[in-house]
């Protein structure tokens, strides 16, 4: 059994709406095999449940998810299958963001149904300036995001703000209190029946889940052999060390 207090994921709901709360401070909410691990299980309990009309995927802290642990990184795979259970699931999965996002953490973004940002949120794709790329999260990304934004910010690893994300698709909306976007949606989704629901979702994501049987395969294997790399040690290192890696000119 676990402990409620040391959980990386924390549990509420409310008429119909389960909230799971990452909780992982010390590593700005980072995807640790731990983090996945206790995602996926609260995620599973949810589908299961009844009572849970819709998943509100919120956070702690200043940060929504930085991306990848890079000490405790979870292999590919096991990305890859949680971002498909956010697509699979058959309740809406709403993202509730407050804070920055990174690389890995915009994955878990685009999986999600519906996603909405306050004015205090950031993104990156900062896997280029470590010497990987974001793989296995372009799963979600590529069939849901404008092509030539990904282009710059892919390639770039520039961050933007939630006026940019929503216009390029990153987000459903942004506004001055992500809790005022989110409360009509919240609403719809309560007076949505569930059957519908279901198989409205199962249409809205039928396109992107046939990428996952086309690339998931492909791009988790890019993904472990750019981990491998000596170009991403010396990346991670330089990220451990706040310092520039060695191929900044």
């Amino acid at each position: 059994m676990t402990d409620p207090k040391t959980d990386l994921i924390h549990h509420a709901h409310h008429r119909g709406v389960t909230t799971l709360t990452l909780d992982s401070p010390a590593n700005r909410n980072a995807l640790s095999v731990r983090l996945v691990r206790e995602l996926t299980e609260a995620l599973t309990r949810c589908g299961q449940d009844d009572d849970v009309r819709a998943v509100l995927l919120t956070h702690t802290g200043n940060t929504f998810c930085a991306g990848a642990d890079l000490r405790q990184p979870p292999h590919p795979d096991e990305l890859v299958e949680l971002l498909g259970q956010i697509l699979k699931l058959p309740k809406p999965v709403v993202a509730r963001v407050t804070g920055h996002v990174r690389a890995g953490g915009l994955g878990l973004l685009a999986a999600c149904d519906i996603a909405a940002a306050g004015p205090e949120a950031t993104f990156a794709f900062t896997e280029v300036r470590i010497g990987v790329a974001p793989a296995v999260i372009s799963l979600p990304l590529l069939p849901r995001t404008d092509p030539r934004a990904l282009s710059r910010y892919y390639l770039t690893g520039e961050k933007f703000g939630p006026a940019e994300a929503t216009r390029i698709g990153l987000l459903t909306a942004d506004g001055a209190d992500v809790d005022d976007v989110l409360a009509p949606v919240l609403d719809g989704l309560r007076r949505a029946s569930p059957k519908a629901l279901a198989e409205t979702k199962r249409l809205l994501t039928a396109k992107v889940l046939e990428s996952f049987d086309l690339d998931a395969g492909r791009l988790s294997r890019l993904s472990a052999r750019l981990f491998d790399s000596e170009e991403a040690d010396e990346g991670m290192r330089a990220f451990r060390e706040r310092r520039d890696p060695q191929w900044v000119v």
